[in-house]
């Protein structure tokens, strides 16, 4: 995997997770010595971040998670309502034995996680749920724009929603993979849509944020940050302690 593809699925993951939430600084030199890698590849992962409304890059003060706005959020669920919509029909048609597997196995460890209380794991797996079946709609172009469409979504339940709430429940999943198994296009999609919808009116306006290091928000250990910045494009070296 490309280092700059790497950095870019850390820091998305790190959304879907909830661990990075919006507001959370970025800064260039931390995820330069984080990684490994120059200030040029830094920039290059957080300019296609903010294309895809992920970072939000604010001139001569770097870089943060985006924090959309109550205008952006309906838009984004709106748009995510339409998309899924079609993607769980065609999901449908084109679902099997193996894939049904594959989907209740989906929501045993999202059960497992959910009585062992960790949050982060439910978190992910509760993103992972609706790409895997949009996967199964066999259309690359519209994953991808679903794939978007959820971190964004993540962005916003870090921002808007109550501490202590899941980001999706699990009875919702287990009853739309009930409707996907029956074959039943237009229940699976009711289901869906009521999901997504009671998704979106579970989200307030405000929300405190704890604060943590970038690195166990990126789920990387702790590097000691250098004296200095790091040269536009040269690799910022870890420090070594001495063994004593």
């Amino acid at each position: 995997m490309r280092i700059e593809t790497h950095i870019y699925r850390t820091i998305v993951d790190g959304v879907l997770a909830h661990r990075l939430t919006p507001g959370t600084k970025l800064p260039e030199p931390e995820l330069c010595q984080l990684f490994d890698v120059g200030r040029a590849v830094v920039r290059r992962v957080l300019e296609r971040l903010a294309h895809d409304g992920i970072v939000t890059l604010r001139p001569n003060k770097g870089a943060v998670i985006a924090e959309p706005t109550p205008e952006e959020t309906r838009e984004i669920f709106q748009a995510r309502r339409a998309l899924e919509r079609a993607l769980v029909e065609l999901a449908v048609a084109n679902v099997n034995d193996d894939d049904l597997a594959m989907l209740r196995r989906q929501l045993d460890a999202e059960h497992a996680a959910m009585h062992r209380f960790d949050q982060p794991s439910w978190a992910r797996l509760a993103s992972d749920f609706h790409l895997r079946v949009a996967a199964l709609a066999g259309n690359a172009v519209l994953l991808r724009y679903l794939t978007e469409l959820i971190s964004r979504c993540s962005l916003i339940v870090g921002l808007y929603e109550p501490p202590g709430y899941a980001p999706c429940e699990h009875d919702e999943h287990s009853a739309i993979v009930d409707c996907i198994a029956r074959r039943d296009a237009a229940g699976a999609i009711a289901r869906m849509q009521a999901h997504l919808e009671e998704l979106e009116r579970r989200i307030e306006t405000t929300r405190m944020r704890g604060e943590k290091s970038l690195a166990s928000l990126l789920g990387l250990p702790e590097v000691a940050l250098p004296q200095q910045a790091a040269p536009p494009d040269a690799p910022v070296k870890r420090e070594r302690r001495r063994k004593s």
